[in-house]
This record gives C-alpha cells, sequence and structure tokens, in this order.
C-alpha cells in the first residue's frame, strides 16, 4: 500500500498535535512551560513534519500521482503543495513566537501560532487521509511497491540529514505525552 508510510507519519504527527493541544491549555491557564517541552515540539515540527514528511510526499507521492495523470498545479496536489507551505510559514512563526516566551514569559503570540498550527495541520491530516490517499491508492496500485520503497528511502536519507532517527521521534512524541501531563499536576 503506497501511502501506509504516509499514514504512520500521520498517526505519529496527531500524537504530538494532541500534546500541543494540551500545551495550549496549559498556557491558558497561566501554567509556565518549560524548554524540555517547547524546544521538542519545534524540533519535531520542524524536521519531521516538513523535512521528513512533507518531502517523502513532495518526492514521491507527489511525482507519483502526476505521472498517473494528476496535474500538479491545480486540484489535489496543488493544495498540498500551498498547505505545506502554509505549515512552514506557521512553524516558522511558532518556532520564533516560542523563543520569545522563552525569553520573556508572554504567551500570548506562542498560544496563538501554536493553536493555528494544530488547526492547520489537523485540516491538512484529514484531508490527506480522506482525500489524497483514498485517489492515490486507487491510482498508484500498479506502481505501490515502487512508491513505498522511495517513501522510505526519503524518510532513511531526511532523517539521517537531520541526525536523527524514527525511533528518537517515536520517543520524544512518547516524552512529550507524558511530561505534558505530568505537567498538569
Amino acid at each position: 500500500m503506497s501511502t501506509a508510510s504516509l499514514r504512520r507519519d500521520h498517526d505519529l504527527i496527531e500524537k504530538v498535535i494532541k500534546a500541543m493541544e494540551s500545551t495550549i491549555q496549559l498556557l491558558n491557564d497561566g501554567k509556565q512551560i518549560p524548554e524540555s517541552i517547547l524546544l521538542p515540539v519545534i524540533d519535531f515540527s520542524k524536521n519531521f513534519t516538513d523535512v521528513c514528511h512533507h518531502s517523502k510526499e513532495e518526492n514521491s507521492l507527489f511525482p507519483a500521482l502526476e505521472q498517473a495523470g494528476m496535474p500538479r498545479n491545480m486540484g489535489p496536489i496543488a493544495m498540498m503543495l500551498i498547505d505545506h507551505g502554509r505549515s512552514r510559514e506557521i512553524g516558522k512563526e511558532m518556532e520564533n513566537s516560542a523563543k520569545d516566551y522563552i525569553s520573556s514569559g508572554n504567551s500570548i503570540k506562542l498560544i496563538s501560532d501554536m493553536q493555528q498550527y494544530v488547526e492547520h495541520i489537523t485540516e491538512h491530516l484529514w484531508k490527506e487521509n480522506n482525500r489524497l490517499f483514498m485517489m492515490a491508492e486507487a491510482r498508484l496500485q500498479y506502481v505501490a511497491k515502487k512508491v513505498d520503497k522511495e517513501l522510505n528511502d526519503i524518510e532513511e536519507l531526511k532523517l539521517k540529514e537531520t541526525g536523527k532517527t524514527r525511533e528518537h521521534y517515536e520517543q520524544l512524541a512518547e516524552t512529550l505525552t507524558r511530561d505534558v501531563s505530568q505537567h498538569r499536576n
């Protein structure tokens, strides 16, 4: 199945999104959030979601869909590329507001940026899971093994470039979930 790897990524991203939602609630309640929670969220958003996951889609899935007749400059691929660009923009804003929060303690912009990121990524994942991936599975049956291999190769390469592994990010998601829930108490 040519979207299995991407769906696994989405499960991991959703786990971090849930931790972000809890972090937003803690910030809204006036709790101080340490760097040990904020910096991993930024790292995950930038390096796993954008560098690794989006690269897999942009360098393997989308070209395969193009070869199967789906245009890149309009329709689902164009929308996903726009969404990826927007994810990067919001992610950069969130990184800047996290740094500002760490130095100043002012959480207003950070809350806004994190909320915007959570809403954007949640909507984006829904579109991919419920629309794009269904189209991909129907159109790419004949090249599924090739696409699966490309996705795995891209993941390995992109994570190697960041100096991290999938296991690192899976552990990061678990640690964030645990740390955020402990911070509530």
